[in-house]
């Protein structure tokens, strides 16, 4: 069974990085992380960009 955890964004840069480092420790391996973007006008994009990149289990719609 995949599970979808979805993670809204908008501005939150600062702590971006801790929340999905925090969700990608976790020992159940069958999920997506769907990482929603709402126009943030900081760095979030371009961290949850990076993050999906890396992961294949992240997906990132900015």
């Amino acid at each position: 069974m995949l599970i979808s955890i979805i993670v809204p964004v908008y501005n939150v840069s600062s702590y971006l990085k801790q929340c999905i480092d925090s969700i990608l420790s976790q020992d159940f391996k069958e999920y997506e992380v769907l990482l929603i973007d709402d126009g943030s006008k900081d760095d979030s994009g371009r961290i949850c960009d990076a993050y999906a990149k890396m992961y294949e289990q992240i997906k990132s719609d900015t």
